[in-house]
Order: structure tokens, then C-alpha cells, then sequence
């Protein structure tokens, strides 16, 4: 028996909702599960166990997706999949989420037909039978995609670049063992921390999410400019 894909549908405008919600419901083996329209009520639904697939927006009114896409990867026990679905498409934005292990990343404005085929094309890859577990003879094609799979997989890391002049090697171990023990930072905190200037810190800091390696999302407060937040990159 086919078990629907459960998905949360997280976006702050309504029509977004609706509209999304009315192209996963038209769609064989997905069922709405849940809706939200803020990053802290994604975040509370996003870790119950019943939540397969969550299609994020990243431009929410209280917590950016990235920090909902964070907090729901170490919160859960066995996290959902997450589509991003956003307009945002700067690349320290697409990286991070990256980095989050997304399982798409599908940009704002498209078509019925465009989201149509993403949805399709990973319910087809989530509910394929693994190759490695069948008893029966694999066929060529099968043969040839196992062997690139496991090239990617097994592939030498490539060497970091090194880092552009004014950047200390040793520095930039002292930030990252800084982030190492808290959730996240703010510039002023890692300042502190590695007893440099904040512009020093948010210099080494900006270098490091441009690498990939730290994550930087905003807290919005009541008033002022939402304060910048830098955290380890899920994976690093």
C-alpha cells in the first residue's frame, strides 16, 4: 500500500499558501498536512514525526527560513525533507541553504507545471526501490548509475582555497572553535570570545559564510535592525 507524502506548507502570504496547497492536493501520493505562516510556528510543526516534506519560504516575518531550516535539522529526531521555495536567490542564500541538505531549491515566480514536475520528480527518487537491496540481476543503466554514485560519493575533497590576504589561517580556526560551542553568535559575541575588533570578527566571519562553512541568519526584535547571527553550517 502507498503511504501519502505528508507536507507542511510554510509561507507568510496566504494566497502562497492556498495556491500551494491546492497544487500539492491535486498531486498523486502527497496529502496537506499542516500550513504555517511564521518561522516559529514552522519550526514547532516542522519537528512532530508526522511531517514528511516541508516546503519552506526563506522571507518570513519572524525567523528566517535558514534558522527554521537549522533548528528543525537538529531538533528532530529523523528531520522531514525540505524544498526551499523562495524568491531569494543571492548565493550566500542558495548556499546555505545547500549546506542544510535541502532536497530542492525552487525559485519564485513558477508555474503550476514547473512545480507540478519537482514534487513529482522526488516522490519518484523517495519512493524508488534501492538498487543495492534487490536479490534479483541489475541490468546495465542500473549497473553504470551505481558506479557514478559511488564516485561522487568517494571522490577526493577538493583543496580550500586559501584564504585572501589579511585572513590568518590560525584567526580563522579561533572563530570557528568560537561557534564550535554555541548555537549561534553575533559578531560582538566572537569579538569577544577571540579578543579582536568586531570588525575584525565580522570580517573573518563574512569570509567563512562566503567559504560555506558558517551560516549567518537574522533575530528580529521589537525594534531597530534585526541583530546578525553566525552559526557552524549544518555538516561542518
Amino acid at each position: 500500500m502507498t503511504v501519502d507524502i505528508r507536507v507542511l506548507i510554510v509561507d507568510d502570504d496566504p494566497h502562497a499558501r492556498a495556491l500551494h496547497s491546492r497544487f500539492v492536493a491535486g498531486l498523486d501520493g502527497f496529502v496537506v498536512a499542516a500550513t504555517a505562516s511564521t518561522g516559529v510556528a514552522a519550526i514547532e510543526v516542522g519537528a512532530r514525526d508526522d511531517i514528511d516534506l516541508i516546503l519552506l519560504d526563506l522571507r518570513l516575518p519572524d525567523v528566517s527560513g535558514i534558522e527554521v531550516l537549522h533548528r528543525i535539522r537538529i531538533g528532530a529526531a529523523s528531520p522531514p525533507d525540505v524544498i526551499v521555495i523562495s524568491s531569494s536567490r543571492d548565493q550566500i542564500t542558495v548556499r546555505q541553504a545547500l549546506a542544510g541538505r535541502v532536497a530542492g531549491y525552487l525559485i519564485k515566480p513558477f508555474s503550476e507545471e514547473v512545480f507540478v514536475h519537482r514534487l513529482a520528480v522526488y516522490r519518484d527518487e523517495r519512493t524508488a526501490p534501492d538498487p543495492n537491496e534487490r536479490e534479483d540481476e541489475l541490468a546495465q543503466g542500473e549497473i553504470d548509475r551505481l558506479l557514478q554514485t559511488n564516485r561522487i560519493r568517494v571522490a577526493a575533497p577538493r583543496e580550500a582555497p586559501r584564504p585572501p590576504k589579511g585572513i590568518s589561517d590560525v584567526t580563522l580556526d579561533r572563530v570557528r572553535r568560537a561557534l564550535d560551542t554555541v548555537s549561534a553568535a553575533s559578531a560582538a559575541d566572537v569579538a569577544d570570545r577571540c579578543d579582536m575588533s568586531r570588525a575584525s570578527a565580522r570580517r573573518y566571519l563574512d569570509h567563512l559564510v562566503n567559504e560555506g562553512t558558517v551560516a549567518r541568519s537574522h533575530r528580529y526584535g521589537k525594534r531597530g535592525r534585526p541583530e546578525v547571527l553566525y552559526r557552524l553550517a549544518p555538516g561542518t
